[in-house]
């Protein structure tokens, strides 16, 4: 099975009241996040994560071993704070800032920041994080009207890894849900923290 997954901020306290996290506190989110994840994702697995996997997390490497499935990491604007703590090849298949791939029918370009235009943009999917649940940013409009620009951040997929049809169906969700809302979560501000 393939999943996805996108700025779980491990570690980052500030995190859970910025994006409205459902966790009273970061180790609650911490807990939380590795229970769902490993539920869902077995050996064999690979694990798309679509960067911001963890931020000011002291001890990455204690969630790393828990944590099931081949991975492969996508980094993200965070991603700089924890890397170099860890033995990358150990726990990565793979580590790009940008990757072109299939799951064996859907065509991906995958980056953590969301892209409007990219290789065979109406035959294949744009797979990104970074944004969390904002709304109120001016490129929103651009991004809810794109049905191949899908968001694997966990604030729109239910805290946990998920599939490509599940990102599909989570996607269509949120926009729809938010078709000419403001939210309160901002993702530049969610940066600075």
């Amino acid at each position: 099975m393939i999943y996805f997954i996108s700025d779980t901020h491990f570690g980052h306290a500030n995190i859970v009241k910025m994006c409205e996290r459902p966790y009273p506190d970061v180790e609650a989110m911490n807990e939380a996040l590795i229970t769902a994840w490993n539920e869902r994702v077995h050996g064999d697995d690979t694990v798309y994560i679509i960067g911001d996997m963890f931020f000011r997390c002291s001890d990455p490497e204690s969630i790393l071993k828990r944590l099931k499935g081949k991975k492969w990491l996508i980094v993200g604007n965070h991603d700089g704070s924890w890397m170099d703590k860890v033995d990358l090849n150990h726990y990565f298949v793979s580590v790009d800032n940008y990757l072109e791939t299939t799951d064996g029918v859907h065509g991906m370009t995958i980056c953590h920041y969301p892209l409007l235009a990219w290789k065979n943009a109406g035959r294949t999917y744009m797979v990104h994080g970074h944004i969390h649940a904002d709304t109120n940013s001016d490129y929103w409009p651009l991004i809810q009207r794109r049905e191949r620009v899908l968001n694997a951040g966990v604030d729109v997929n239910d805290y946990r890894p998920v599939t490509f049809e599940e990102m599909v169906e989570n996607n269509r969700k949120f926009k729809s849900a938010h078709a000419g809302q403001d939210c309160a979560h901002n993702a530049d501000e969610t940066a600075k923290n």
